[in-house]
């Protein structure tokens, strides 16, 4: 560990991150396990003179948030996978006001209430808007503390640039493992003039923001605006990882902590003679469908470790087009699979193929 890294765990270094790209206010509410989240900006949010609030629960932070983008400052939340459920409706909302937002899901076992065991069961969440309404969300996997870093302040300037939310999906491993990072790269935040946001009608003409739009035709161009921009933030702000793909027969698709053990299990298949190469998805949406796409002409197949039944996978499937076949492999109920069993599967798909 260099003079300029700090050991710090996963919830730790998104908070500080969120520091250092600015955030002027984080609310939240505990849950585990992302409780560091919220126990680190207690404290330095105050350092820094800033606002932090614990709510008295998951709908009023994500509502605060809310309150204080419409006024043009960087805010932010975090929860776990029941407590983000319950901010889905604020999402919807910030979607719809075309409000920027960092949202962190340091995900749990689930359904329901579940377990504090880490897991990647909130991938249809996280990608697939998780409210109601057409929309999305930028959503980016970081597999290292380092990249929870990396997305977070990524995530703001994103959220910023476009005018819509943002969430960084972290199982619980990632958000308690400790690990090296820097912030020296990082450049002092600078964020965008807003000139819509809600400031005070002092010397110009009032202007409102809102979500509700009894006029169909209304609504409707709020819609075709709102996918305009998606389809910007597809063609612009897709991230993902290769290695070991340019004489790879068989391709992982994996992210997050799934990703880190893929490439354990990548190595010792290799020592095998199992030609392994391995795509990380960084960002979850937009989707690094292309890849994937072009590896379907070479390789014989693919394997999804998901810590999941299969959410993944769908959009792996959508990439491949039906030309090669995909596998899935995983644990799941907070359980994680290790290369060993991640080597198993590749050795049974390659039976079969």
């Amino acid at each position: 560990m260099s003079a300029n890294q700090i050991l710090m765990s996963g919830n730790e270094a998104i908070g500080e991150a969120a520091i250092r790209a600015g955030v002027d206010a984080y609310f939240g509410y505990p849950i585990t396990p992302q409780n560091e989240l919220t126990a680190y900006m207690s404290h330095r949010m105050l350092e820094e003179g800033r606002v932090f609030i614990q709510s008295e629960s998951e709908l009023a932070a994500v509502n605060m948030v809310l309150g204080a983008a419409v006024s043009g400052k960087r805010a932010m939340t975090s929860s776990s996978s029941p407590g983000i459920s319950l901010k889905q409706e604020g999402i919807s909302y910030l979607a719809a006001m075309e409000l920027p937002a960092v949202i962190v899901n340091i995900v749990r076992g689930g359904p329901g209430l579940g377990n504090i065991a880490p897991a990647q069961s909130d991938y249809w969440q996280g990608t697939r808007g998780g409210g109601h309404g057409d929309y999305r969300t930028i959503c980016f996997g970081p597999s290292t503390v380092q990249e929870c870093v990396d997305l977070v302040y990524l995530a703001f300037d994103l959220s910023d640039k476009y005018r819509t939310p943002a969430v960084i999906l972290a199982d619980g491993r990632l958000g308690q493992m400790m690990e090296p990072v820097t912030f020296d790269h990082l450049e002092p935040p600078n964020p965008p003039e807003k000139p819509w946001a809600l400031t005070g009608a002092k010397g110009r003409e009032q202007q409102s923001i809102k979500s509700l739009f009894l006029d169909p035709d209304v609504l409707e161009e709020l819609n075709v605006r709102l996918a305009r921009t998606y389809e910007k933030i597809e063609q612009n702000e897709v991230r993902w990882e290769t290695l070991q793909m340019d004489d790879a027969e068989v391709c992982i698709v994996a992210y997050g902590t799934s990703a880190r053990v893929s490439k354990e299990a990548m190595k010792r298949a290799r020592d095998e003679g199992i030609k392994v190469g391995l795509i990380r998805p960084i960002s979850l949406w937009p989707y690094p469908y292309e890849p994937i796409r072009q590896a379907a002409e070479t390789v014989r197949f693919f394997l999804v470790p998901e810590m999941s039944l299969g959410q993944m996978i769908e959009d792996v499937r959508l990439a491949v087009e039906g030309k090669r076949p995909v596998y899935h492999t995983g644990r799941v109920g907070g359980n994680v699979s290790n290369p060993k069993e991640i080597l198993d599967a590749i050795r049974d798909c390659c039976e079969k193929v």
